[in-house]
């Protein structure tokens, strides 16, 4: 049970950007840990020290009023969680399959930290990549050192080739565990497919002669993306095999394809696409229903003459086909000495979010990345806290997988200032409450389900205590509460109980 302060003002007073914020709304932060960009700090730090990072990290985009947390737990086939098939990260203690000591598991803390808060948890991994450099050392049971002739070098780093069948069910058996075993709300793949290209060509043809499936010389690039094809669709199986409640989000490129080589493409110039470099046919997997939501990464200002941000909203939307399609942000770009202009005022991802909320078809944002939200962002901050993401929001439901809704919650009873209630019974682990909606609206004004001002908190506990205000200032609320499921379907709504704040 949770005390609740409630002030006046926060409750009757939106400023003009919240004013048209929607209900559901997906709010990600990528957490990276390649590089240890965003966490952990550094390797090598004690337990408690990593521990208390992510807790920061966490109550800072809590305070940003975030949903969800995109975090990398496999950044080159690494773990940041105990696992038997991949060596724990180097990124964790700089050796690489050590565990944290003392020991804990990251990725379990992660998830319950994250679900503590209300936020979503979202695996990250990338498929093929082994080791940022050709000559570190791997951990001692890592995968290579059994099967040497899965591994390619190019560019000086180690690769998975995806052209081989077992580097794909290798894969799959790893994301398969980790959904086995966690309770993750959804799996995540960024734009690392084939690696971006160099001048010479991705070493596959062995895999190509071995297992090129009629391929033939001059439909190598069809035959790659077949190969990523077939990982994703494999994927998408397992996943929902597994746990049918798990999604399955791909975060790729900004660009497609450019209209000049596709009709389909945008009316975009870019040098590099997924398509054509990168063999991830986005739209095929969209189309197929095997991935539930896409990200693409428009890290471009408004206006950029070769990869405008407003043109690529728009296209991204209009490929969205029924499945989830939210927006990545760029938000390590603001910087007072860029060469940019744009990029030197907060302003302009105050009007990128701005933009994704006028086009229907998408349905949120996300940050890259986590570090950047620790320095000085000319006041975007203050923006999400006061105005952006001034009312909290539901994350966009999935119908696809599940529609159906939980149960409303049993018992809603007042005593005092105190509410509470009792969930549903409910067996089926989909469709079973794990979170509840707490409305108020003060008495005489019109409710309304789909104004997120209605929405006072989000909260798993099954009770709320308000804290009144001074007597002089005190007026009546009406509350009512609703249950979410596991995929943020709603149930039917409580009838008011009246409190006096």
């Amino acid at each position: 049970m949770k005390p609740y302060w409630i002030f006046f003002f926060l409750i009757l007073a939106i400023q003009s950007y919240g004013q048209n914020a929607p209900k559901r709304e997906f709010r990600a932060v990528w957490v990276a840990t390649v590089n240890n960009i965003d966490w952990p700090s550094k390797p090598g730090l004690s337990s408690d020290q990593q521990k208390q990072e992510a807790i920061a990290i966490l109550d800072l985009h809590a305070k940003n009023r975030m949903n969800a947390i995109i975090m990398q737990i496999r950044p080159a086939s690494d773990a940041f969680y105990q696992s038997e098939l991949e060596p724990w990260s180097r990124y964790l203690t700089g050796t690489p399959g050590k565990a944290p000591s003392p020991f804990y598991d990251p990725l379990q803390f992660w998830i319950e930290e994250c679900h503590k808060r209300n936020m979503e948890f979202h695996a990250w991994l990338n498929p093929f990549r082994v080791a940022q450099n050709a000559n570190e050392p791997l951990g001692g049971n890592h995968i290579a050192f059994k099967h040497p002739e899965w591994i390619v070098n190019y560019g000086d780093k180690l690769y998975f080739d995806p052209g081989l069948p077992q580097t794909r069910e290798f894969v799959t058996k790893v994301v398969t565990d980790i959904v086995a075993r966690y309770d993750v709300d959804a799996i995540h793949f960024d734009d690392y497919f084939y690696p971006y290209p160099l001048k010479e060509d991705f070493p596959d043809q062995n895999s190509f002669g071995q297992y090129n499936r009629g391929f033939l010389a001059d439909q190598k690039a069809d035959w790659r993306r077949d190969n990523v094809d077939l990982t994703i669709q494999m994927l998408s199986e397992a996943i929902k095999k597994t746990k049918a409640w798990v999604k399955f989000g791909i975060s790729p490129f900004g660009v497609w394809r450019n209209k000049a080589d596709d009709t389909q493409g945008s009316e975009t110039t870019a040098g590099t696409t997924n398509y054509d470099h990168l063999y991830a046919d986005i739209l095929k997997w969209q189309k197929n229903g095997w991935i539930d939501y896409c990200l693409p990464q428009l890290y471009w200002q408004i206006g950029h003459p070769s990869v405008d941000f407003l043109t690529l909203s728009k296209w991204w939307a209009s490929h969205a086909y029924n499945r989830g399609m939210y927006i990545g942000h760029a938000v390590y770009k603001l910087e007072a000495n860029s060469a940019v202009p744009e990029w030197r005022d907060a302003d302009q991802l105050v009007k990128q979010i701005q933009i994704t909320r006028q086009i229907p078809q998408l349905g949120g944002s996300a940050f890259y990345s986590s570090m950047h939200f620790k320095r000085d962002l000319f006041g975007f901050e203050k923006s999400l806290q006061n105005k952006i993401y001034a009312s909290q929001a539901v994350v966009p439901a999935m119908p696809w997988i599940d529609n159906k809704k939980p149960e409303q919650p049993k018992h809603f009873k007042k005593k005092g200032h105190k509410l509470k209630w009792k969930a549903a019974k409910n067996e089926n682990e989909m469709d079973r409450a794990v979170k509840y909606l707490v409305y108020l609206n003060p008495v005489g004004q019109k409710f309304d389900s789909e104004n997120p001002e209605n929405i006072f908190t989000i909260t798993s506990d099954k009770s709320i205590v308000f804290k009144p205000n001074s007597r002089k200032l005190q007026r009546k609320y009406e509350v009512r509460i609703s249950a979410l499921d596991r995929l943020h379907n709603e149930s039917e709504i409580s009838k008011v109980k009246v409190i006096k704040l």
